[in-house]
Formats: structure tokens, sequence, C-alpha cells
């Protein structure tokens, strides 16, 4: 179906809404008044969809994660908006953008489909956080562009990432994360831009002016901000997705440094606001989880900071699932024992517009003809969700070209940014007169591709025979167990001694060249006083590391956090202050450079 033939019944009926050339506002209030309440309930529901192979839209099993393939959530449920997860090269993602449109237009009323998606252009392969895709440019993680500390880099980057999202139908993006890293041990750190709040508000003004420009438009992509207030002091660094981690604390009485980067973010004007799992303990407010405290979404981001835009809940807060063969309870934090219908009606009367990683519409529609919701109320969220969608031009032009979305996305020039930008991001820690490397330098590899590394010296086979070794490592963490619980890694930041040793052992044969990817903040005394050099990483392949080694890029990396000296010390830092450690091994902004 092409878009002319989807929208001719609806411009033969001459509906006001189809007329592009009238005032949006005008087209949002003839849309509205034409709905039905099933059809603004679906409005207000957004949820994970699946494309099946080569951009098709798979009806099996697998393509069904809460139970309903996206054919039915459209055209039974009347949803949509839907984040992608996973996908397939550029354009099958295009040909599936364009299937599902397809299957939008020729309902009732023809509304589009907005698309959306956590982060793309990283290395995070999380379900719940993150996709490495296939494709598109990779950047490091938003933490190497903190390290760069440039504002115009992120620009650049999220202009960059607008287009790549826009070929292929992206329109939402589930992000920038600007919550602060003041817990060291919160698995979700990997995703800010830090622990230091005048930094991230710097980084998330360039971040959506880039997305979405200087204000939302045709040629944008929206920027869902999260996770309002702050996530990051969470009790013991766990993560709210589960239980155990539903606690955020603020020790030091540090709620409001945790607001700043958002007050930058509704400056910069982003069209939309996602609030965290986590409830807020021992603080003025009232300890339930933020997606269904109405003092916090309605009296301090709506009335307090001013805030009119999209509030969507994250992902999962009302209705149990089971994610990769985990069962995972609601995240209704403080109200569990409320029911599905009240828990709906709680979040509803916070002030949210919109509910993530949910498909029950049908819960809203019973709430109105219980004469417990009315339907004015509904209209507030579904007027802001409707205007977004004509904003961006859905309505008028919702297809976009596979062909193009294959030349446009990954091209040589965005794939050498982010190389580029991945050296850059290289923080050198500690140099004793070893870096750069000179070319032909006699190296012993670990963790590295000997063929990547044969382009920048010669490799040999054992330590004995180099000048010089270069081992790649990681952050430290505590396996967990459960399909979905896995891919967070949180707990420790020390190493054990079985993966100490022959780190320290390769340091004391030779000298050594250590790369850590710091995706939290590790505990390395040992590895920063025994080892020759010490740089880190936050996202980095091989050939960019290697560049950076060898002087051919410069690195400008500066920590966006301090790293411990101990796991006793991190335990007692406060989880709500920046730079709480008493000695760390390397304080915040430190970089070295050469």
């Amino acid at each position: 179906m092409t878009e002319t033939t989807a929208r001719t019944r609806f411009r033969a009926a001459t509906c006001p809404y189809e007329d592009a050339s009238l005032p949006i506002e005008e087209r949002v209030a003839d849309l509205l008044g034409r709905m039905t309440v099933e059809e603004k309930a679906g409005l207000m529901f957004q949820t994970i969809a699946v494309m099946g192979p080569e951009g098709t839209l798979s009806e099996d099993e697998g393509s069904r994660p809460f139970g309903v393939t996206v054919r039915e959530m459209i055209t039974e449920k009347g949803m949509n908006h839907f984040n992608l997860l996973g996908g397939g090269r550029p354009e099958h993602i295009a040909q599936w953008h364009n299937r599902i449109q397809e299957l939008a237009l020729r309902t009732r009323l023809g509304i589009p489909v907005t698309l959306s998606t956590d982060p793309r252009h990283h290395f995070t392969d999380n379900p719940g956080t993150a996709a490495y895709a296939e494709g598109f440019s990779q950047y490091p993680e938003t933490l190497g562009l903190a390290a760069i500390g440039d504002e115009e880099l992120v620009r650049e980057f999220a202009d960059l990432m607008r287009r790549e999202y826009l070929a292929v139908g992206i329109r939402l993006a589930l992000h920038p994360q600007i919550d602060l890293a003041t817990e060291p041990r919160w698995s979700r750190i990997n995703g800010t831009f830090g622990e230091d709040a005048e930094a991230t508000g710097k980084m998330v003004t360039a971040y959506i002016r880039g997305a979405q420009g200087e204000t939302l438009n045709t040629e944008s992509v929206a920027c869902m901000t999260k996770h309002f207030p702050g996530g990051g002091p969470q009790l013991d660094g766990e993560d709210p997705h589960f239980p155990y981690g539903r606690e955020q604390v603020y020790p030091g009485g540090n709620f409001d440094y945790h607001l700043e980067p958002f007050k930058k973010a509704l400056a910069a004007g982003t069209s939309q606001m996602m609030p965290y799992y986590g409830m807020p303990i021992e603080t003025e407010h009232e300890a339930v989880a933020f997606g269904f405290n109405k003092g916090i979404i309605t009296g301090l981001l709506r009335e307090r900071l001013g805030f009119d835009g999209i509030v969507c809940t994250d992902w999962g807060l009302i209705s149990d699932a089971n994610i990769m063969g985990q069962t995972m309870p609601a995240r209704a934090w403080g109200v569990e024992e409320l029911s599905v219908p009240d828990r709906v009606l709680r979040v509803i009367e916070a002030g949210c517009d919109q509910f993530g990683g949910e498909d029950i519409p049908e819960q809203i529609v019973a709430l109105v003809a219980a004469g417990r919701l009315t339907e004015e109320r509904l209209d507030l969220s579904v007027r802001r969700l409707l205007r977004e969608k004509f904003v961006l031009g859905l309505f008028d032009h919702p297809f976009v070209d596979p062909a193009a979305a294959a030349a446009l996305v990954g091209t040589d020039a965005g794939i050498a940014a982010g190389l580029r930008a991945q050296s850059r991001s290289i923080t050198v820690l500690k140099n004793e007169s070893v870096l750069p490397l000179a070319e032909g330098t006699r190296v012993y590899v670990r963790g590295v591709d000997a063929e990547v590394a044969a382009g920048y010296g010669t490799v040999v086979a054992t330590p004995e025979e180099a000048d010089v070794a270069i081992v790649r490592i990681k952050t430290p963490f505590e396996p967990r167990e459960g399909g979905f619980e896995q891919f967070f890694h949180a707990g420790s930041l020390e190493f054990t001694e079985a993966e100490l040793t022959p780190i320290l052992d390769l340091c004391a044969s030779v000298p050594t060249v250590v790369d850590i990817h710091l995706e939290r903040p590790a505990v390395i005394p040992e590895i920063a006083e025994r080892s020759s050099a010490l740089v880190a990483n936050y996202g980095c392949a091989d050939a960019p590391l290697l560049d950076a080694l060898f002087g051919r890029v410069r690195p400008e990396g500066r920590l966006p956090f301090e790293l411990p000296r101990s796991m006793a010390d991190v335990r007692a830092q406060r989880s709500d202050v920046p730079r709480d450690g008493k000695d760390p091994v390397f304080p915040f902004g430190h970089g070295l450079t050469y």
C-alpha cells in the first residue's frame, strides 16, 4: 500500500486533521473530537515490538514478548507507539517500519505509529537498557563523550544519531540518560554522563539540541530524557528493575543536586520525560515509585518546573511479566498491594500520560466505564501525544525509503567519526614514559586481536619476547542469575585474587599497558601501582584503542567519576553525593596527555 492509497478515504471525507495547511492545534482538536475512549486508551500505551526476519511482520511466539503481536496491538488494541527491541540491517528496519505504518493507516482514524528505541550507537547490549545495533555508527558510551568533554562533539553525535534514526523511521529516542553516577556500584552508570551535575547539564543540552533542534520539528527525533528526578543514588547500588533495588536513598540530603541536569534538559526543550522505577526513602516525598508519585510528577515536574510535555513511565510498572525466562514482578514499588486497575489509575492521577512496557488499554476503558476516570483526563494526555505526532510530521509523511536507509546509516564518514571519538575518549591514568608506543614496537597482547595489533607493532608470542605488553580488562562485577538479570553488572568493584594475579604477574614480567573498560568506577589500586601505563575506555574497539596508544589519535579523556581505593571506601560513601571518596586512586577529572 502506498501513502496516497492509504489516505484516500480520509481525504475524501475532508477530515481537517488530514489537512497539513491547518495549524497543528486545530488538527489535534479535530482528531481528538473524533476518537472513541478505546482509541484514546490505545494511544496511552507504548511497549516492546519485535520485527521478523529481514523486516517482515513476524507472527510467531518470539514476536510476542507480552502475549500479542504488533499486528494485534495495532488492529485490535488501537496502539501506535512501539519500542523496537533488537532489529537488523537498517534497510530491514525501514521495511518493517513501513509495514507497521501500513497497518496503522488502515485503522479507522489512520493514526501513524511512533517508533522508539533505546540507544543503538554504543557498545552496551542489554535488552533492558541499550542495543548493540547492526549497521549503525558506533561511538563510545555517553561516559566516553563526557570524558572528552566537548559539547560540540555531543551535539554532532546526537545529530548523526538523529539522521540515522530518521532514515529507518525511528522518531523517539528513549534517551538521553542523565542520572548522576554518585553511587559507584550502580549497574547503569555506563549510560550516564558521570557524577557531576554541571557537566551532565552541559552534555544534555548539546544532546537534545542535536537530536531535536532548537525546537521540535519534522526533522527531529524527540528525546525522552530519563530518569526523573534522577536515578543513581540506589541503596547499595542495586537497580530498581529488581525488588531488592527499589529504594533510592539520600543520606547526604542531596535530592536537589540530582535535579540539576533535568532543569537543563527542560530548558533545552526535551519533548518527553521518563520517571525511574525507584522509590525515595526518608525524603519529603511519598515513598512510592516515581511513576506513581503525584508529588514528583505533578507537584515537582509539572507545577514547580513547568513541564507540559509527555511523561511516559518506565517499562513494566503495572503487570508481571516473563522476560527471557525470568519472572519479573511489576515494578509497583511502594504500591505492590494495589490491583492492576488501581495501579493504572494511580499512574494517571500522578500526572503521567503513557504507560511503558504495557499493552492493556482495556484497563483504561474499564476505568472510564466504571466512572473512576474521566474522559476529560484522558484528553489531557492524548492531546499531548497527538500533538507530538503532528509536530514530527508523521501524519503527513509516515513512510521512509529503505534504499535510502541503507545508504544513510553507517556511512564511511559516520563510522570514521565514531572511531575517532572512541580514540579521543581514552583516558590516560598513568604513564611511566611508555606512551605513546613507537610504531613497530614488539608487543605481547592479551584481550586484543593479534591481527589488528599487527598493524601497529610487531606481535610476539610470549611476554619474554616483548618490549611491552598490552592487556585489556573490564570492570569487575558479581554475576547474577536469571536470563534478564545477568545483563545488569552490579556488586563488588574489585578484582578477586584469582582475577588479579595474572594481571600483576604480567606487569612484573614486562612493562605493561593495562586498558580497563570502565562501565563503573573500578577498584584498581594494585594495577595502578604495578602497571607501566594505565588507560581507561568507555566502549572502544581494538583499532581506535591502538590508535590512541600509538599516538595516531591524541587521547583526551578525563575521568567522569573518581576511582575509589577500596570497597570499604565505596561502602562508606553517601550514595547521593558526588566525589565522596576519602582517598581515591584517581580523582574526578584526572587524565594525562601526550
